[in-house]
């Protein structure tokens, strides 16, 4: 009887973890290829799965958020799909590499293919730039399927609260980093850089030769062991006869 009650109250166990984490897993969701760096650029992947068992998603809506504008969004290209790019004028323009830009996106909208029931799909977007004075960003999205249903992920999370029921796709920035300006200044020079490929193929050929070294004095200390293994073996043999 202890035997089935423990059986019984595992496999509950065992089910509800599986439902809640079905539940916690299952929704829009956006990550970034590599890093999402404050003030960068960086491609953007929203992963659509499809959670219902009966019917095909259809269209995605992700919408920007309009606190946080992004001057440039660019879909890729995805077979099956047709994306649509909603803008917006700004009252105030903004000023990106020198430039005035007067409108910003706020709604990408993909149509046309189909998620079926137990696939997912992703919808890379490349982005920029990033805000410097966050640490988050956070994308509401519509999810449509064919019986005419349609999920909000709108809800935002709050820091210390359980996740909400339809939560919104979050990006999580990461610390700014040099950009190529940055970079291209801090290359060295033609002189220092041949300075540097001697000083690299000095240090190879050191290394080559410290290798070398340590790989003749093993062999020279392995051909000792066997032949002090050899002179043990043979002592004992020795000893043996002398004893019968």
């Amino acid at each position: 009887m202890k035997t089935s009650r423990v059986s019984f109250a595992a496999a509950l166990a065992a089910g509800s973890v599986l439902l809640l984490s079905g539940t916690a897993f299952a929704h829009v969701s956006v990550q970034p290829v590599g890093e999402a760096a404050k003030g960068g650029y960086a491609t953007l992947n929203f992963k659509v799965p499809n959670e219902r068992d009966n019917a095909a998603t259809t269209q995605l809506e992700v919408n920007f958020p309009v606190d946080q504008p992004l001057t440039s969004v660019m879909p890729q290209d995805i077979p099956g799909w047709t994306s649509n790019v909603e803008k917006t004028k700004l009252d105030k323009p903004l000023t990106v590499h020198g430039k005035q830009v007067n409108e910003v996106v706020t709604k990408v909208t993909w149509t046309g293919g189909k998620i079926e029931a137990g696939k997912f799909q992703q919808f890379p977007v490349s982005v920029g730039k990033l805000p410097d004075n966050a640490d988050q960003m956070v994308f509401k999205a519509i999810q449509t399927y064919d019986n005419g249903e349609v999920v909000r992920w709108i809800e935002e999370p709050k820091e210390g609260a359980a996740e909400p029921q339809t939560p919104a796709p979050v990006l999580k920035l990461t610390a700014a980093g040099a950009d190529h300006h940055d970079t291209a200044a801090k290359k060295p020079a033609d002189g220092a850089k041949n300075s540097d490929s001697h000083k690299d193929g000095q240090d190879s050929h050191e290394t080559a030769a410290a290798k070398s070294g340590s790989d003749t004095t093993a062999r020279a200390l392995g051909v000792a062991g066997i032949v002090i293994g050899l002179g043990g073996v043979a002592f004992g043999v020795a000893s043996r006869r002398r004893t019968s």
